[in-house]
């Protein structure tokens, strides 16, 4: 049974959350905001590249022709695990959709550096998702918080599925590996994609249509049950040395961050954040109130000058927002710069394939 707060301590209470009220306002929600725009319209203009792309060989090679943008292929991650896979085998990087690989690996770095960042400050999907269950939220007040036994059960589905296609892929020898990615089905893989959605299926759109509706209800519903993606950038950001730290002494224990948390993590009862479903998007840090409570930072260190006193080595916003891009850029660049990047196939390859897409199969069915 708990013990009664007295009078004195409510007052002391209270006098501590008036002495280490946060001096300066917390700036990594803009910040985050902005990234996330600036990589949604990135998403947009390599999107409407890709269509322009399809298009001009849907009407025979008449019309506009603009360059296949080699950046769709990160919207393909089973492509960039192949390739992944294959270059470990091997040593040798595949012509076919070499970008994924890169931008895949990309991620992936992402994660072991700053947790699941790319989820929380990157990832298209997940910024949709973000702002779905906001609007949820304004619309019926609150969001869903499914019972704890429930939640657990639905978060294993996305490590199932990442399973399925990690055991699949690992499977394959490189040989196999190589194989399908020269198929019809595999040269065309990001046409077949953007069909799906061009042509899609009454149940297709069923479907999308309930994830759409989970997602109003339930906070990140398709990042928190069924994306394997997330499942793998949760599973490898466990070895990531930056993390959400929490100090006892400045800790007023309002539990306002346990409340914003998109993740529901007890954050307010921890002292570091160590769990897979952590994206890095600090606004656990932004609601915080008090100075220095909670940060999103490196293992403490002591001081040099007492070996009594510890000191953080935190990461604002804009430092998390600076090696984002140098990751990406950086790896984009490398891979522009050892020819890497782009799919060079003959136009005549492609009049052929974008054609006849529609008939294009997976070999294996």
């Amino acid at each position: 049974m708990a013990t009664p707060i007295t009078t004195e301590e409510s007052r002391v209470l209270k006098e501590k959350k008036k002495l280490v009220r946060r001096s300066t306002p917390d700036r990594s929600q803009l910040v985050r905001r902005v990234v996330q725009g600036l990589f949604a319209a990135l998403n947009c203009w390599i999107g409407v590249q890709f269509y322009l792309w399809v298009r001009y060989f849907e009407r025979g090679g008449t019309g506009l022709y603009v360059s296949r943008p080699a950046a769709v292929d990160g919207w393909m991650p089973i492509a960039g695990l192949m390739n992944s896979k294959y270059f470990f085998d091997t040593g040798h990087i595949l012509q076919i959709h070499p970008a994924a690989m890169f931008l895949f690996l990309a991620f992936v770095l992402m994660s072991i550096l700053l947790k699941k960042a790319f989820c929380g400050w990157l990832c298209p999907v997940g910024t949709l998702s973000e702002y779905l269950w906001k609007l949820g939220k304004r619309l019926f007040g609150r969001n869903l918080r499914l019972p704890q036994w429930l939640d657990i059960s639905l978060r294993g589905l996305k490590y199932l599925l990442l399973a399925f296609f990690v055991s699949a892929i690992l499977a394959m020898s490189a040989e196999t590996l190589r194989a399908f990615a020269y198929t019809s089905f595999g040269i065309i893989a990001g046409v077949k994609m953007l069909n799906f959605f061009r042509y899609m299926s009454v149940s297709a759109a069923i479907v999308l249509i309930l994830l759409v509706f989970g997602s109003l209800l339930v906070r990140n519903f398709w990042c928190r049950f069924l994306c394997p993606y997330g499942a793998l950038m949760g599973l490898v950001s466990l070895i990531s040395p930056v993390k959400i730290r929490r100090d006892a002494g400045s800790c007023i224990d309002c539990a306002k961050c346990a409340r914003a948390c998109p993740a529901s993590l007890p954050v307010d009862r921890l002292v570091q954040i160590r769990s897979a479903e952590c994206m890095a998007c600090m606004e656990c840090v932004a609601v915080c109130p008090a100075e220095n409570a909670l940060q999103f930072a490196l293992p403490p260190r002591r001081a040099a000058s007492s070996a009594d006193r510890w000191f953080r080595r935190s990461l604002g916003p804009a430092a998390v927002a600076g090696v984002l891009a140098c990751i990406f850029f950086g790896l984009v660049l490398f891979a522009k710069a050892t020819n890497h990047w782009q799919t060079n196939l003959p136009r005549d390859v492609y009049m052929r394939l974008v054609t006849q897409a529609r008939d294009v199969t997976h070999p294996g069915i």
